[in-house]
C-alpha cells in the first residue's frame, strides 16, 4: 500500500455520507440542529486530539497489531500482558460493533430507496434481510476480490469528496426555501422524554463520535504499507481532520435545506436525510442523491470488513480469540486472513440482530463502537504518559505538545465512556432499552474470565509451550509479536 491508500481506508470508514446520515435523525431528536452543528465541531476538535496521540504511538510501533501490541509494549512489565490482553478485546468489540453500525445503517438506507422506488415497506425485518445481505457481499468481496477492494477503498475517497460537494451544492442552489440560520446554529430540540437539556445535550454528542470511528485502520494497515512509521500516522491524522471539514459542510448544507420543520423531521421511510433530500430536490433528484450516499456506505462496510479482519486476524495470531487456529490461517491464494473476513460479518450480524424486538438497537450498536473503540485506542495513550521521557519516539511525533494532548485524551474518553452507557430514552422499556453497557460487560466479563482461568499463564509468552507452535506468517512483513 502507499501513504495515500492508508489513508483511503481510515477515511472510508469514517465515511461522513455514513456515520452523518445514519445518525441524523438521532441527532435532531437529541439536541436537534444545534447540537448537530456545534457538537460536531466540539467533538470533531477532541477527536483530533485522541488521533494525534494515537499517530504518535502508532510511529513507533507499526504493527497489523496495534493497539493492543502497543499497550504490551509500554506498559509495565510484569501487567505488560494483561494490558494487551483487554485492549485487544476492546478493540475487536469496537471494531465488529462498527462493521455492525455501518452495514446497518447502509441496510437502512438501502431499505427507505426500495420504499421510495418500488414499495418494499422499510419494516425491521426487511432491514434485517437487507442487513445481512450486504455483510454477505463485504465478506464475498474480502475474500475473493482483494485487488478489487484495494481500488474501491481509492476511490471511495473521491467518492465521499465530491459525493459531499455535489450533495450540499445541490441542496444550496435548488429549493427556493432554506431554513434561517437561528435555526441551523441556535434551534436545541429535546424529544427523548428526559427533563435535562444538559444532558440531553451530552446524549447528542454521540452523533458525531461514532462518525469519528475506525481511524485506527491506518494503524492494522501498516503491515501492508510502505514507509509505515510515517505514512500509519500521517493517515490517522489526514483521515480526520478532513473528515471534520467534509462533516461540517454535509451537515450544515443538510439541516439549511429542510423544507418543512417545527421542531421535529419527520420521514415516511424512517429515515430523515432521505426526506430532506425528496422535499428538497423532488422525488427524481432525491433518490438519485440518496444512491449516492448509499454507494459511499457500503464502500464504508467493505473497508471496515477489511479492517476488522486485520485486527481479528493479529489478535488470533497470538491465541487470543477462541479458535484462533481458524482465523489466523491466510488464504494461500490472495495472502489475507479470509477466515476472520467472516467472523467479522458474522459477529457484526448478531450485534444488530435485537432491532427486531429493540427500536433504539442501532443506536445502541454505536454506543457499543464508540465505547470499545475510544478505550482500545486511549490506553496505549495513558500508557504513554506513564512512560513521560523512557518513550522511545518514532519519527513521526508531537515534540513538547504529547504530555498535554496525552492527557486531554485521555481524560475525553473517560467522560464518552461513561455517557455513551446512559438511557437515551425516557421511560427506560425493553424497546428503548440501551443494551451497550450490557454487550460491553458480556465481553469484558468473557474476556476476564479467560484471562484468570488461562490467558494469563500463556498469552504474549514466548517461552510457553502453547505458544511453541510457529504461527502463520503476518501479512507482509514479519510480525513484531512474532520474531
Amino acid at each position: 500500500m502507499s501513504g495515500f491508500a492508508n489513508f483511503a481506508v481510515s477515511f472510508t470508514i469514517i465515511s461522513v455520507l455514513s456515520g452523518c446520515m445514519t445518525m441524523y435523525g438521532y441527532g435532531m431528536t437529541t439536541g436537534g440542529p444545534a447540537m448537530i452543528t456545534w457538537g460536531w465541531v466540539g467533538v470533531g476538535l477532541m477527536t483530533l486530539i485522541v488521533g494525534l496521540a494515537m499517530a504518535e504511538v502508532c510511529s513507533s510501533y507499526p504493527t497489523s497489531a496495534g493497539l493492543y501490541f502497543w499497550a504490551h509494549r509500554m506498559a509495565p512489565e510484569r501487567s505488560r500482558a494483561a494490558w494487551a490482553w483487554f485492549t485487544g478485546w476492546f478493540n475487536v468489540l469496537g471494531q465488529i460493533a462498527v462493521t455492525a453500525g455501518v452495514d446497518f445503517g447502509a441496510a437502512s438506507f438501502l431499505n427507505a430507496y426500495l420504499d421510495l422506488q418500488f414499495d418494499f415497506a422499510a419494516t425491521p425485518g426487511h432491514t434485517i434481510a437487507l442487513f445481512g445481505i450486504i455483510l454477505l457481499l463485504h465478506a464475498v468481496l474480502n475474500t475473493f476480490g482483494v485487488r478489487i477492494v484495494a481500488v474501491l477503498n481509492s476511490v471511495s475517497v473521491w467518492w465521499h469528496v465530491i459525493g459531499v460537494l455535489v450533495i450540499v451544492g445541490a441542496l444550496a442552489f435548488v429549493p427556493d426555501h432554506h431554513q434561517s440560520s437561528s435555526v441551523v446554529f441556535g434551534e436545541f430540540v429535546n424529544r427523548t422524554g428526559w427533563d435535562s437539556g444538559f444532558y440531553v445535550g451530552l446524549l447528542s454528542l454521540l452523533m458525531a463520535q461514532y462518525t469519528f470511528t475506525g481511524y485506527d485502520a491506518s494503524a492494522h494497515m501498516t503491515e501492508e504499507t510502505n514507509d509505515a512509521s510515517t505514512a500509519g500516522p500521517r493517515g490517522i491524522v489526514r483521515s480526520i481532520w478532513l473528515s471534520w471539514i467534509a462533516g461540517f459542510v454535509l451537515l450544515v448544507g443538510m439541516t439549511f435545506a429542510i423544507q418543512s420543520y417545527d421542531g421535529s423531521l419527520e420521514s415516511t421511510t424512517g429515515v430523515p436525510p432521505a426526506q430532506i433530500l425528496m422535499d428538497a430536490l423532488g422525488a427524481s433528484g432525491g433518490k438519485a442523491l440518496l444512491l449516492v450516499i448509499i454507494a459511499a456506505q457500503l464502500f464504508c462496510g467493505m473497508a471496515s470488513v477489511t479492517a476488522n479482519s486485520r485486527m481479528i486476524y493479529a489478535f488470533s495470531r497470538d491465541g487470543a480469540l477462541p479458535f484462533s487456529r481458524v482465523w489466523h490461517r491466510i488464504n494461500p491464494s490472495t495472502r489475507t486472513p479470509t477466515n476472520a473476513v467472516w467472523l467479522a460479518a458474522g459477529g457484526a450480524l448478531v450485534l444488530g440482530l435485537p432491532y427486531l424486538i429493540n427500536e433504539t438497537a442501532y443506536a445502541a450498536v454505536t454506543s457499543i463502537a464508540t465505547i470499545g473503540l475510544y478505550i482500545a485506542y486511549v490506553i496505549p495513550t495513558f500508557l504513554r504518559l506513564r512512560l513521560g521521557d523512557r518513550f522511545e519516539r518514532g519519527p513521526w511525533h508531537l515534540g513538547r505538545w504529547s504530555r498535554p494532548v496525552g492527557v486531554v485524551a485521555v481524560g475525553w474518553v473517560a467522560l464518552i465512556t461513561v455517557l455513551f452507557m446512559l438511557p437515551q430514552v425516557h421511560p427506560v422499556t425493553l424497546e428503548t432499552f440501551n443494551y451497550a453497557p450490557v454487550a460491553v460487560a458480556a465481553v469484558l466479563g468473557f474476556a476476564g474470565v479467560w484471562w484468570l482461568v488461562s490467558a494469563r499463564r500463556w498469552f504474549l509468552d514466548p517461552h510457553h509451550p502453547k505458544n511453541a507452535v510457529a504461527h502463520a506468517a503476518p501479512l507482509a512483513e514479519p510480525g513484531a509479536l512474532r520474531p
